[in-house]
């Protein structure tokens, strides 16, 4: 009977471990950013938000964004860093358009630290 337990725990784990590796963690709440991630989310809202969900995983345009520093690359297959997310923003991808100057500096600071919020 203690076997059995013991193999019942070990599935009751495993099976939790799998159901984790299918949802990402939830993005910090709106009312939780703190002042540069609120300006990024704005920043999103302005140039972003057409083409790109940012709360929810459903592709729009564009592929969804939420989790998108969570995961080890990005939908290029590029990696899912600072450097190569700025990137995509300023000179854009495929389909996405470049946002280059229109986007400043700390913009895309803000804009940056809204996504990984994601």
């Amino acid at each position: 009977m203690a076997f059995a337990g013991v193999v019942s725990g070990f599935v009751t784990l495993f099976a939790g471990m799998l159901a984790g590796c299918k949802q990402a963690a939830p993005p910090t709440p709106l009312s939780a950013l703190n002042a540069q991630q609120a300006r990024g989310h704005g920043v999103f809202q302005a140039h972003c938000s057409q083409c790109h969900n940012d709360r929810v995983n459903e592709p729009l345009h564009g592929p969804a964004l939420l989790g998108v520093f969570k995961k080890p690359a990005l939908p290029s297959g590029a990696p899912a860093n600072d450097e190569r997310v700025t990137n995509t923003i300023v000179n854009g991808h495929n389909l996405m358009p470049a946002l280059g100057d229109s986007v400043d500096s700390a913009d895309r600071d803000d804009l940056l630290a809204y996504l990984h919020t994601l």
